[in-house]
């Protein structure tokens, strides 16, 4: 199923709790252990500067838009094999919906 907008006030809480720890949202944050997401809708996958993504990372050649993101979200491993981010994904449609929903506002 694709995505579907969902609940950005969910998807918050869902970012603090699953994803705070590795990655920052606004302009001119830092990269952490994963990359700064600022800008991410229409950037290719292992572009952000500064960051040393692996070789899984850069070839996968994605542009991250909903859909896109939707899918990685639920597995990050399978989508993107060799990948170094350590997070299982998000099974249910529902908080891949309200967190891709809050990263369309927060990092535009």
């Amino acid at each position: 199923m694709p995505y579907a907008s969902g609940d950005a006030g969910k998807g918050a809480a869902i970012f603090k709790r699953s994803c705070a720890l590795c990655h920052t949202v606004g302009a001119g944050e830092p990269n952490k252990v994963g990359p700064n997401l600022h800008g991410l809708f229409g950037r290719k996958t292992g572009s952000v500067e500064g960051f040393s993504y692996t070789a899984a990372n850069v070839k996968k050649g994605v542009v991250w838009g909903e859909d896109t993101l939707f899918d990685y979200l639920e597995n990050p491993k399978k989508y993107i094999p060799g990948t170094s981010m350590n997070f299982v994904g998000l099974k249910k449609e529902k908080d891949r919906n309200d967190l891709v929903t809050f990263l369309k506002q927060a990092t535009a």
